[in-house]
């Protein structure tokens, strides 16, 4: 009897110590297999680098760092430069983010503070839907709608209006043809609200209720309350939606093949066509022949990659100093 009684006890035990095995077997399987799947990601992080690094390589060899401040792109005389690619690229991103982050931080404002709950669903379902958009209809739209439109009824305004302007009067002359510079940043503009929008509207509804009440308790207007307490708590996650919307429009390339121009040159003019490193490497890398010419072009994707990277980077800059303020 007295040996029944003892078993039963060192039974427990076992079942126990079966069961703690077996769970620091689980979290093992477990923490191996997401190790598994970052170190993919990062492989393929670097296999892209490496790869575009060596189907580049013959273009730097022959132009050499050059190649990034060279303004001329002439495949006839097999002389390749970046400098078109990337001023397109740039600028074309930072008139799109002058415009679509007002934009974006209006509407996520008017969804999260004024607007009537009834709207408040579809009006925010709509412009998620906005960003499922192919951006080929965008291309479409702007070349076939928006362009020809922009060119009878903005351009010339734009030109009267600011043409005599000092300074910034040049980037208004030119012919009003419609595609161009400015064209493209609009409609990259169009494209990226979505994304920006629907990222600080969330960031918005993370704002505790009771700091706002408090502060309309004590009199604050809306703006105020805006400025005094919901920018400042959500300003990290006001970051990484401005930042995705940058990294959206860097890359985009369908949109901006058709309204751009594909012009290879540089004029300060913004009606002027130009080019861009996506629309650069959509046009020409189905015709490309072995030799200079496609490693430039593999050379304009490195450059488009490190662009992004540091973008990135300096995003991710820009949250650790937010949270380092706040003191996380």
């Amino acid at each position: 009897m007295t040996d029944a009684v003892n078993a039963v006890p060192l039974l427990g035990e076992d079942i126990h110590a079966a069961q703690i095995r077996k769970f620091r077997f689980q979290d093992m399987l477990f923490h191996r297999v997401t190790l598994l799947f970052a170190f993919l990601v990062l492989a393929a992080l670097i296999g892209i680098l490496v790869s575009l690094g060596m189907e580049a390589s013959p273009s730097f060899k022959e132009f050499g760092f050059s190649f990034l401040w060279t303004n001329v792109w002439s495949v006839p005389d097999d002389q390749y430069g970046a400098l078109i690619a990337i001023y397109g690229t740039l600028v074309t991103s930072a008139i799109a983010l002058l415009i679509a982050v007002p934009v974006s931080f209006g509407i996520a404002l008017f969804l999260t503070e004024s607007c009537p709950v009834w709207l408040r669903r579809p009006l925010g379902t709509a412009i998620e839907l906005l960003a499922g958009v192919p951006s080929i209809i965008y291309g479409i739209w702007g070349l076939f709608i928006f362009a020809p439109l922009f060119a009878e009824y903005v351009q010339p305004y734009l030109q009267t209006a600011l043409g005599d302007v000092p300074v910034i009067g040049g980037w208004f002359t030119g012919p009003p043809i419609g595609i161009g510079i400015l064209t493209a940043g609009i409609v990259l503009s169009l494209m990226v609200i979505p994304f920006i929008a629907s990222v600080m509207r969330d960031v918005f509804e993370t704002v505790p209720d009771v700091l706002k009440e408090s502060a309309y308790g004590v009199g604050c207007t809306t703006w105020e309350v805006v400025r005094n307490i919901v920018l400042p708590y959500t300003k990290v996650g006001v970051i990484g939606g401005i930042m995705l919307g940058l990294g959206r429009a860097l890359g985009e390339t369908m949109a901006v093949t058709f309204v751009i121009g594909n012009a290879n040159r540089i004029t300060g003019s913004l009606f002027a066509p130009g080019n861009s490193i996506a629309s650069t490497l959509a046009n020409e890398f189905g015709e490309a022949d072995p030799g200079l010419h496609i490693a430039s072009l593999f050379a304009l994707g490195l450059v488009l990659f490190i662009i992004t990277f540091i973008v990135l980077a300096i995003s991710r800059w820009l949250i650790r100093r937010g949270l380092g303020a706040e003191g996380v």
